[in-house]
C-alpha cells in the first residue's frame, strides 16, 4: 500500500508544482509555514478516521508526546506511539563495559554471612509477544518504511493513528474522525498490547482520565501540544471483544485495586548443604521498619525477566513492572526480603521494583510505566509509613557498596535517562525550592534539570565507549572540578578507581541526578560547588535547575580531622548475642570526610542487622533482628548515599554557608 498524503499537504506540494513549471520562483511570503506538531496529529487523525482526541490522549501514555531523538523505549518502542520493533533492537550493538576498575560483579543480597547467589545471564533470544512488534504492523497498514517510522515523529503518528484504526474495524465499532471517542475504549486497550483484559482496561482507563483532565506540555522537539479536557463515559462493554483472558487477583496482593497486578510468587527453595534460594522470608514492618524503595531497570524483556525470577538458583525483587501497558506481577511479599541492591543492610530494609528494560542501550520509559509505578510506590509509601523523598524513593545507582572492595561492580540502573522529576511529580511530591530572597542563605541545594532540555553528551550507548549517544533528555547533572565547562570531570575514586571520570553512559563516577539534594560548599552568579565524596564538585546553575533548599546537614565535630564513611549501618560487636558472628563494621578505604566539609542529612538510623543465613533458621539467631547503640545518620555523600557515625558528626540547620 503506498503512503497516502493528506488533502492538505497535496495542495501545498501540488501548488510548489504548478509554480516552478510556469518559471515563478516562490517567495517565503507565498509558502505556507511548516505544519505544527498538533496540526500532523490532526491531519493523521483525519487520515485514517480516529478522533483526534484519542490518538493524543494514546499518544501522551505511551510517550508524553515525545520524539526521543527517535531512539527505542526500554521496550523497544519508538516515536510519539511508541510502535514496537523488538527484533530490530535487539539485533542492535550492546553497549560497551562501565568505565571502572575491574571488580567482583554485584552481589544482589549483599550479605558476607553466606555465599552470594548465582546469576545467569538475561539475554535471550527476541521476545515474540506481538506487543513488541507493531512497528512492522504499522508498515505494512501504511506503507511507510521501518525507518521512517522509527525516525520521523510525523510518520510515526500516522503508524499509530493507522494501528489504532485498525483496531476497531476489527472490533466493527464506529470510525471517522469525528466519531464519538468514547466508542474506541477497546481499540484502545488494544494498543497497550496487554495480554489480559485487566491490563488492558488499565491502560485505556488511564488514557481516558488524561482525556477527561486534559493535558499541555512542550515535547523535547520543542513542540507546545494541547488536548483540551472533555466529559468522558467511555463503551467498555466492547472490551470483551478482544478476547483477553481475565485474570484472577489474589486475596493479599500488595497492589493499589485501580492497577492491573497479579501474583507470580518467586520460589523459597532449599537446595542442599545450607544452600538456597531466592529470598529471606521476614516480619516486616512489625519486626524491621521499611525505609526505601529502590527503582531498577530490569535489561531485559518481560518474558526473559519472569523466566529469572522463577528460578530459585537466581536472586529476586519484589515486583516488576512491564513497559507497554504497566501491568505488575508481585514476587514476594513486602514483609520478606528480596535479594536485588546489592547490600544486605539496604535489601533487609528495602522492597525492589524492577522496570521491564529492552536490552542494554539506555532508552526511555513509557508513560503507562511511569504512572503505574507511581501508583504503586505511593501505595506502599502511605501504607508503610516511607517518606516520598530521595532520601527514601532511591534509584540501584544510589545504593551504596557496603565495603570498599563491593563499590565498584554496583549497578548503574535505572540510569541517566530516568525522569525523577516527573516521577516524583506523578508520586504527588514535587521537588520544591525556597523563594527568593530565602534563596541566598540556603546552605543545601536540590538539583531539579529541565529534563526536556538537558541532554548531557553521553558516550557508549551502543558499539565503542566514544560512540555518541543520540541526544537524549536525561535527569543527570554534570560535576566539574571548577567552575567552567573545560574543567575536568570530578574522579569517584571507589568507583571508578584511578581512572578519569568520562562521559560514558554508564559512568556516573561524576554526576548528580534530579532530586537530590547536597551540601552548598560555594557559589559564584552561574556556577555552584558541592561537598561530593570529598571534595568541591561544580556545576553550571543553567543546567542543574537548582532549588535552594534548608534542612539539615553534618559536619565533622570540631577537633575532629576527618571521620570515615560506611556503606552500611551495622551495630557495634557488643551488640549480637552468643553464638552470632559479628558483622564487620567496616568503614571505607577511598573516601573520609575532612573537618570543613558538609554533606546533607538524612535520616538518622539505629544500627541494625537482619540475620537470616540458612533456609529453616537452623542457624543462632537467625531470623531476628539485631540492634546496638550505635546511630548513623544517612547523607547524600556522592551520586550514591552513605552512612557516618552520629558520634562522629554535629547535625545542625542548613541555612547559612
Amino acid at each position: 500500500m503506498s503512503p497516502r498524503i493528506p488533502l492538505r499537504r497535496l495542495a501545498v506540494l501540488t501548488a510548489a508544482g504548478v509554480g516552478l513549471a510556469a518559471g515563478l520562483v516562490p517567495v517565503a511570503a507565498q509558502a505556507e509555514p511548516p505544519p505544527s506538531r498538533q496540526a500532523d496529529y490532526q491531519a493523521a487523525a483525519e487520515e485514517y478516521g480516529v478522533p483526534v482526541a484519542v490518538l493524543l490522549g494514546v499518544s501522551y501514555l505511551e510517550s508524553r508526546w515525545d520524539a526521543n531523538a527517535g531512539t527505542p523505549s526500554t521496550s523497544g518502542g519508538y516515536g510519539p506511539m511508541h510502535l514496537t520493533d523488538a527484533t530490530y533492537v535487539a539485533a542492535q550493538p550492546t553497549a560497551v563495559p562501565e568505565n571502572v576498575e575491574p571488580a567482583v560483579p554485584e552481589d544482589a543480597r549483599g550479605d558476607d554471612s553466606r555465599p552470594k547467589a548465582a546469576g545467569h545471564p538475561t539475554d535471550a533470544p527476541p521476545p515474540a509477544e506481538a506487543a513488541l512488534h507493531t512497528l512492522p504492523a504499522a508498515a505494512a497498514l501504511t506503507g511507510l518504511s521501518a525507518e521512517a517510522l522509527r525516525t520521523d515523529p510525523v510518520a510515526n503518528i500516522r503508524g499509530g493513528a493507522a494501528l489504532l484504526a485498525s483496531y476497531q474495524q476489527q472490533l466493527d465499532g464506529p470510525r471517522g474522525a469525528d466519531s464519538d471517542p468514547n466508542a474506541w475504549y477497546a481499540a484502545v486497550a488494544r494498543y497497550s498490547g496487554a495480554d489480559n483484559e485487566q491490563a488492558a482496561a488499565a491502560f485505556a482507563d488511564e488514557v481516558y482520565a488524561t482525556l477527561r483532565d486534559g493535558a499541555s506540555r512542550t515535547t523535547d522537539e520543542g513542540h507546545p501540544l494541547a488536548l483540551p479536557g472533555r466529559g468522558v463515559n467511555p463503551v467498555k462493554e466492547w472490551l470483551s471483544r478482544l478476547g483477553l483472558p481475565r485474570l484472577e487477583r489474589p486475596d493479599g496482593i500488595e497492589c493499589p485495586i485501580d492497577i492491573s497486578c497479579e501474583s507470580l510468587p518467586a520460589p523459597y527453595q532449599a537446595f542442599g548443604d545450607g544452600d538456597y534460594g531466592n529470598h529471606d522470608l521476614g516480619n516486616r514492618p512489625q519486626s524491621q521498619r521499611i525505609e526505601y524503595i529502590v527503582i531498577h531497570d530490569t535489561e531485559g524483556s518481560w518474558a526473559t525477566t519472569l523466566r529469572l525470577i522463577s528460578d530459585p538458583t537466581y536472586v529476586s525483587w519484589h515486583y516488576t513492572l512491564r513497559s507497554v501497558d504497566g501491568h505488575i506481577a508481585q514476587h514476594v511479599k513486602s514483609k520478606n526480603v528480596a535479594w536485588h541492591a546489592g547490600n544486605w543492610f539496604v535489601n533487609a530494609k528495602a522492597i525492589g521494583l524492577e522496570h521491564e528494560g529492552f536490552a542494554a542501550h539506555g532508552g526511555w520509559y513509557t508513560e503507562a510505566l511511569y504512572r503505574t509505578s507511581a501508583k504503586l510506590v505511593r501505595h506502599l509509601a502511605l501504607r508503610l509509613g516511607i517518606p516520598l523523598d530521595r532520601n527514601h524513593i532511591i534509584g540501584h545507582d544510589n545504593v551504596p557498596g557496603t565495603i570498599s572492595s563491593t563499590i565498584s561492580g554496583m549497578h548503574w540502573d535505572p540510569g541517566p535517562y530516568w525522569d525523577w522529576a516527573h516521577y516524583f511529580e506523578l508520586l504527588k511530591a514535587p521537588f520544591r525550592g525556597l523563594p527568593e530572597p530565602l534563596a541566598g542563605h540556603a546552605g543545601l541545594v536540590t538539583l531539579n534539570p529541565d529534563y526536556a532540555t538537558n541532554k548531557p553528551a553521553f558516550t557508549g550507548c551502543t558499539g565503542a565507549g566514544t560512540n555518541p549517544c543520540p541526544a537524549r533528555s536525561s535527569s543527570s547533572v554534570i560535576l566539574r572540578t571548577a567552575p567552567n565547562l573545560t574543567a575536568p570531570l570530578v574522579r569517584d575514586p571507589g568507583r571508578c578507581g584511578t581512572k578519569a571520570s568520562t562521559m560514558t553512559v554508564s559512568d556516573h563516577c561524576a554526576r548528580g541526578s534530579a532530586g537530590q539534594t547536597f551540601a552548598v560548599a560555594e557559589r559564584t552568579a552561574e556556577w555552584t560547588a558541592i561537598w561530593y565524596l570529598g571534595q568541591k564538585a561544580w556545576f553550571r546553575n543553567a543546567d542543574a535547575g537548582p532549588l535552594w533548599n534548608t534542612g539539615f546537614l553534618v559536619e565533622p565535630k570540631p577537633g575532629l580531622a576527618s571521620i570515615p564513611v560506611f556503606g552500611r549501618a551495622y551495630p557495634e560487636a557488643a551488640a549480637y548475642p552468643a553464638g552470632v558472628p559479628v558483622q564487620a563494621v567496616s568503614a571505607y578505604t577511598q573516601y573520609t570526610i575532612a573537618a570543613g566539609q558538609r554533606y546533607a542529612a538524612g535520616p538518622v538510623l539505629t544500627s541494625e542487622y537482619y540475620r537470616a543465613s540458612t533456609f529453616d533458621w537452623s542457624s543462632p539467631g537467625d531470623g531476628t533482628v539485631i540492634r546496638g547503640d550505635t546511630q548513623y545518620v544517612q547523607i547524600q555523600f556522592g551520586h550514591r548515599i552513605g552512612y557516618v557515625k552520629r558520634d562522629d558528626v554535629v547535625i545542625r540547620p542548613a541555612v547559612v554557608y
